[in-house]
């Protein structure tokens, strides 16, 4: 029987064609980036140590002044394709999200399958291997973070689960116009980092300017919106990516005319690190 398509949208790569013109979405400024979904073409992929038939988007990563806790990547597994030791740092917890396709995962030596909206959750030091089985390619976000342990709580434990299985949470006051999909809970202190999906149905807006210490990054992965950056308000679409640095502010209101999702990295739960011994980048 065929699969129906997925719901959430995937790169392909690709170029555009010599006739097209250059002007595009994409902005990088001192507060935000925002890479347009046209970005996403073939020369700017990348290739990883120890993974077969697999390419990859760099969309996030560590930059002083700028957002310093996360990457993201958006990876494409070929037929085939995968890693039997996919995390070079000992110290980095993960997430993947699948977009398209199936992936078989192993962690910690339990067998899991996951399909679009799939979703894991990699502890720092955890042993784990995934790979492609079927004849068509597998796209997935992985959201990798260097993990901060807290004295007297214990790391949090591998979990897979779905966005099918989590009942979406409704903001107060919203009518279940604005929900979380939350895949870990806000104050379970073992998690230092928070990846969830944010829904809008249309007319949903964030009623204000958020301005906050946790950075984002925000892959939409369904409809379209007008969203408030910085000073800036930017038409996003299935396909975008807004990468923020702390205390950019932001705003959102969903025209519809279906919802408008997106996923959602944020770090959470932990002093800030002052200057001295163990200060960031020491």
């Amino acid at each position: 029987m065929t699969k129906p398509p997925s719901p959430y949208y995937a790169p392909k790569g690709g170029l555009p064609p010599q006739t097209a013109l250059m002007t595009q979405r994409a902005v990088f400024t001192e507060a935000y980036c925002f890479i347009p979904k046209g970005c996403f073409s073939d020369i700017v992929t990348s290739f990883l140590p120890g993974w077969t038939k697999t390419r990859m988007w760099l969309i996030a990563r560590p930059m002083s002044g700028f957002s310093e806790t996360f990457s993201q990547y958006v990876m494409e597994v070929g037929p085939g394709g995968g890693s039997d030791a996919p995390e070079p740092d000992e110290g980095a917890e993960g997430v993947i999200f699948v977009t398209e396709g199936d992936l078989w995962l192993s962690l910690d030596g339990e067998e899991h399958d996951l399909g679009p909206g799939g979703y894991a959750y990699i502890p720092a030091g955890c042993v784990w291997r995934v790979h492609n089985g079927k004849t068509v390619p597998a796209r997935f976000h992985w959201v990798r973070k260097r993990y901060e342990p807290a004295p007297g709580i214990p790391a949090p434990k591998a979990f897979v689960t779905s966005d099918k299985e989590v009942a979406p949470i409704a903001m107060p006051d919203t009518q279940g116009r604005w929900a979380t999909t939350r895949f870990t809970e806000p104050d379970d202190l073992s998690h230092d980092m928070h990846v969830n999906i944010v829904t809008f149905q249309p007319g949903g807006v964030i009623p204000f300017e958020e301005t906050h210490v946790m950075e984002h990054g925000l892959y939409v992965l369904e409809g379209k919106a007008v969203y408030k950056l910085n000073q800036d308000w930017v038409e996003v679409e299935a396909g975008d990516f807004m990468w923020l640095r702390a205390y950019c502010p932001q705003a959102c209101y969903a025209a519809g005319p279906g919802p408008f999702r997106y996923l959602l990295y944020k770090d959470v739960n932990r002093h800030a690190r002052l200057r001295g011994v163990g200060a960031f980048g020491r």
